[in-house]
């Protein structure tokens, strides 16, 4: 019954599922009720899904993040060898904060170059355009934490 149950393949009854929940000892309630959230969340290095990658070897990776309203993304970046990222303004009152791990990265912003070398750190805006390169001849890592408050909220632009 519990494999056909974990495969979707059945609906339990209420019956089913008091045995089971006696069974392990547990209430009805602690057997169906939602897991609540864990004030610690742990993502291991080997479960993060780059969600962008170059052919150079370049990758971006959410490390971790928060919940809405305001959230906190952390990202773990490398960019390969001539590699480049451009990114949209994201919505209004966005912060970025960059610390330049290993290599040498050019960061624009609205056109404005600042060349960071490895140990650098900066702040800005990213509700303006900006992006990232690496016209180096030796990959780039970054960490880069986004603050991107009200997610959800309805937020009329001025």
């Amino acid at each position: 019954m519990l494999v056909n149950i974990e495969q979707g393949a059945t609906n339990p009854s209420i019956a089913t599922l008091l045995r089971i929940s006696d069974a392990l000892g547990v209430g009805l309630p602690a057997l169906v009720a939602p897991p609540e959230p864990s004030l610690v969340q742990v993502t291991r290095r080997d479960d993060r899904v780059a969600l962008w990658s170059s052919s150079s070897g370049g990758r971006a990776m959410l490390a971790a993040g928060t919940e809405p309203p305001d959230v906190v993304e952390l990202w773990d970046w490398i960019l390969g060898p001539g590699d480049q990222h451009r990114s949209d303004a994201h919505s209004r009152g966005t912060r970025e904060l960059m610390l330049l791990l290993d290599g040498e990265i050019t960061l624009e912003i609205e056109g404005q170059p600042y060349d960071l070398n490895a140990g650098d750190s900066v702040s800005f805006p990213g509700d303006l355009a900006h992006g990232y390169r690496n016209a180096s001849d030796q990959p780039a890592r970054f960490a880069l934490t986004v603050f991107e408050p009200g997610v959800g909220a309805d937020r009329t632009h001025g």
